[in-house]
């Protein structure tokens, strides 16, 4: 979320930097992640100043160029040489002075030196207004009707200001925030400071003449519905002002009618609609639902089809708006608009975020709608927008207020308890600092005893509905770095610490992988339930919805950890960073005979190259075979033996394996298929692997077994085999481990091929077999026969055919 430091100055007493107030702001939750210098006018017209053309006469050795002597202030007069049809003796101009860099409207900056032109010395610019990026006419110079001083800034000239720009990492729970008063109001609560709304008290009413009724059908989508009207308004261009307001937060200027409702949704963060008066059709506006499969096209031109549940606002025949979420191309606001109806309204966040994403529509309404807004400022809005309208528009306030409102929501109220906040943050705060916290952030005391109090929290806050979040306002507030760390260390817990730690287990093996070039990742335990029921998934026992979810994207706790670590994946491909080795612990979530579940996973992300490339190493693409070595260091590190592979069809992988210990499953591996890759927009190969962490850690031994140096050689024979495609490497260590088991120590595949000479549906492996007897020198006879009782096995039991 962008917020303007300037802008939040007409509210509050800002004598702290933007710096400093991104500070603040990050110390109350609100993380401000970065803080940037925005200009009106990129380079802010540094450098230029107004001037006076002195002289102006033929370029001696130029037809198209005069020189010109320029005042740029007190005694100060400079040569230029100038290409302009139009200069001339006596104008006001802005001029570039040496060392200025200009930015133009188009093409590359670049900086004014003292220089000669066809042998005549030239000391400046005198600017056309695309030459510094103030319009796009490159006809002739600027010239100006002023009577300003010479070497007057021509940003002042010009009004050019600076601000600076707040970025914010909106946590979706603080849609309180999602506007300049919601962050000046943190601002308020930090620094104990006085707000300074703009007054409405000259509202009112200048006629009847354009009365709009409104019909309300859906009550629960639109639990209030506010309107006006203002005729004989012109629709114009904006002034600067309000202009330079929503440039410096990323919005393009579209109209003085339009602009008002966007700087009202920025300022209070309460969208607005304007609906052309003389296109609501029937003069009549109505608040339902269209039946499902109605067609509507929005203002991107684009036709859509309707849900059962799309809240549309409609007049006597037709949908004319989305609520909430995007206009319809009848009811626009155009140049010949000459009368309109303002709508402040507030709307279910549950319909809202439904259509939203079925019809992927993200404006700024329906980011502020489907978190929730104020339902008790729809007047206030509607009074201050109406007020801009005839300020900048013109125009008068042709109706009453309509204001729809049949059920109040009312304010939470609940009970707190004093122990509890003092338990969870740690330290006793006296109660007087606490209720001024409160009553700062406009939740209200209502009640005392000597160990509990009421709290009536308005509706505005979605976020405070327990006691948990009463403590957490507090402590926001307070400040976490208030909160002292104690004084003393004790030992006592120490003993009761397990000797087997899960933390500290979780711990070795990521550093074990972080030492092999993987990168840890957090990811969020909510996520879309599209993924799975796109996909028709089935998972173990039930999906965990969350009731008071503040998006579909991030509906129901997560049932594997694979979706949200191919957001991960898809994030950084889509940014050119293709090799990628990810790793994350973290828990799977699900509901099964009533009861919530939860449970630990490690899970493995390998695409792309197994090495960055180089001039050493030609590049590799990462294989399932790579994947499996990794998968294997982790059952080393974690001291996990007797670990069989089986082949396995999965919902998620295209092929694989799974790990079983025993009768347990404790993971498995495997290429993802591409259908789900292809929902996450990637087109390269992802490997997964998913262990469970708890069995791993059950499984874990982490002594060290020291064995001493066998006394006799090791022996190494190789053996090349024709198998079946669909024969993979577990099934011949299987054979190899049921034929031979004492002698033989060791298995590798060290080279798998298909192709020219090997047989269609056949792949040829080269195997390396490592022989050892731990008592004895082993003899050419007893290998042989070793090795003549294995490729026996494998032609039995495997189909080999043995190649020489």
């Amino acid at each position: 979320m962008t917020i303007s430091y300037n802008w939040l100055k007409e509210y509050i007493d800002i004598p702290e930097s933007a710096e400093d107030i991104g500070k603040v702001l990050t110390s109350t939750g609100l993380e401000v992640e970065k803080v940037e210098e925005h200009e009106t006018v990129k380079g802010g017209l540094k450098g230029l100043v107004i001037g006076t053309v002195i002289t102006c006469a033929k370029h001696p050795n130029a037809d198209k160029l005069s020189v010109t002597t320029v005042n740029v202030g007190g005694d100060k007069i400079l040569p230029i040489v100038c290409g302009a049809p139009n200069v001339a003796a006596g104008q006001r101009v802005v001029v570039a002075v040496p060392g200025t860099t200009v930015y133009p409207s188009k093409g590359e900056p670049f900086t004014i030196k003292n220089t000669k032109i066809r042998g005549e010395q030239s000391e400046g610019m005198i600017c056309a207004e695309d030459e510094v990026g103030l319009g796009e006419s490159h006809a002739g110079i600027m010239v100006l009707n002023t009577d300003v001083p010479n070497g007057t800034p021509a940003a002042q000239y010009f009004n050019i200001q600076s601000d600076y720009i707040l970025e914010i990492g909106l946590t979706p729970n603080r849609a309180d925030a999602a506007s300049h008063i919601g962050v000046v109001r943190d601002i308020k609560a930090s620094k104990n400071r006085a707000i300074k709304l703009p007054s409405v008290d000259s509202f009112k009413v200048d006629n009847k003449n354009l009365v709009i009724p409104v019909e309300v059908e859906n009550k629960e989508a639109c639990p209030r519905y506010s309107g006006l009207t203002i005729s004989g308004i012109k629709v114009t261009e904006s002034p600067d002002w309000l202009k330079n307001r929503l440039l410096s937060i990323g919005l393009t200027p579209i109209n003085n009618i339009v602009d008002i409702t966007n700087y009202i949704c920025h300022e209070f963060g309460q969208p607005m609609h304007a609906f052309d008066a003389d296109q609501i059709t029937g003069g009549k506006v109505i608040v339902k639902t269209l039946p499902a499969g109605s067609k509507f096209t929005t203002l991107d031109n684009k036709e859509r089809t309707l849900l059962a549940n799309d809240l549309m606002i409609c007049n006597a025949q037709e949908g004319m708006c989305i609520a909430g979420v995007f206009g319809g191309t009848k009811s626009g606001i155009t140049e010949n608009t000459k009368n309109i109806f303002l709508e402040s309204a507030y709307f279910s966040a549950d319909y809202i975020r439904k259509t939203s994403l079925h019809h992927q529509l993200k404006t700024d309404a329906s980011f502020r709608f489907e978190r929730g807004t104020d339902p008790n400022i729809t007047v206030y809005a509607l009074k201050r927008a109406a007020l801009l309208v005839k300020e900048l528009a013109g125009g008068q306030i042709s109706s009453d207020i309509i204001d729809i409102y049949p059920t109040p929501v009312e304010n939470r109220v609940f009970e707190v308890k004093d122990k509890n906040i003092h338990r969870l943050i740690g330290k006793a705060i006296p109660r007087d600092e606490m209720f001024g916290i409160l009553e700062r952030l406009d939740i209200k005391i209502t009640g005392k005893t000597d160990d509990t109090f009421t709290v009536s929290v308005p509706p505005y806050r979605v976020d405070v509905l327990q006691e948990a979040d009463i403590t957490e306002e507090i402590l926001r507030i307070y400040g976490f770095n208030n909160i002292e760390l104690s004084d003393t260390a004790s030992t006592d817990y120490l003993a009761e610490f397990p000797v087997k730690s899960i933390d500290k287990y979780k711990r070795s093996v990521g550093e074990m992988l972080v030492g092999n070039g993987f990168y840890e990742i957090w990811t969020n335990s909510l996520t879309n339930q599209s993924y799975q029921e796109k996909n028709k998934l089935t998972f173990k026992g039930e999906a965990v919805e969350i009731l008071n979810k503040l998006s579909e994207e991030q509906g129901i706790l997560r049932q594997t950890l694979l979706f949200t670590g191919l957001e991960v994946c898809a994030y950084n491909i889509n940014r050119k960073q293709k090799d990628l080795k990810l790793y994350e612990f973290g828990k799977i979530y699900y509901k099964e005979a009533g009861k919530y579940n939860e449970e630990e996973r490690l899970v493995l992300f390998m695409t792309g190259n197994v090495e960055t490339e180089n001039w050493r190493h030609k590049t590799q693409s990462v294989t399932y075979y790579d994947l499996a070595q990794q998968v294997q260091h982790v059952l080393q590190k974690s001291g996990v033996t007797n670990v069989k592979q089986e082949t396995i069809k999965d919902q998620l992988l295209e092929y694989g394996s799974k790990l079983l210990r025993g009768n347990e499953e404790i993971g498995k591996l495997g290429k993802v298929k591409p259908a789900l890759l292809k929902d996450f927009g990637v087109k390269q190969e992802i490997f997964y692997a998913e262990l469970n962490t708890s069995l791993l850690f059950q499984a874990a031994n982490p002594k060290l077994v020291i064995k001493e140096v066998a006394k006799f050689p090791e022996v190494r024979r190789d053996l090349s085999l024709v198998l079946d495609k669909q024969v993979n490497f577990n099934e011949i260590s299987n054979v190899v481990l049921n034929t031979e088991k004492r002698l033989i120590k060791n298995i590798i595949a060290f080279d798998v091929y298909e192709g020219e000479n090997i047989p269609q549906g056949k792949k040829a492996y080269a195997l390396g077999f490592t022989l050892l007897d731990e008592t004895k020198t082993l003899t050419d006879d007893e290998i042989d026969k070793t090795m003549n009782r294995l490729m026996k096995a494998f032609e039995d039991k495997l189909g080999a055919v043995i190649r020489k």
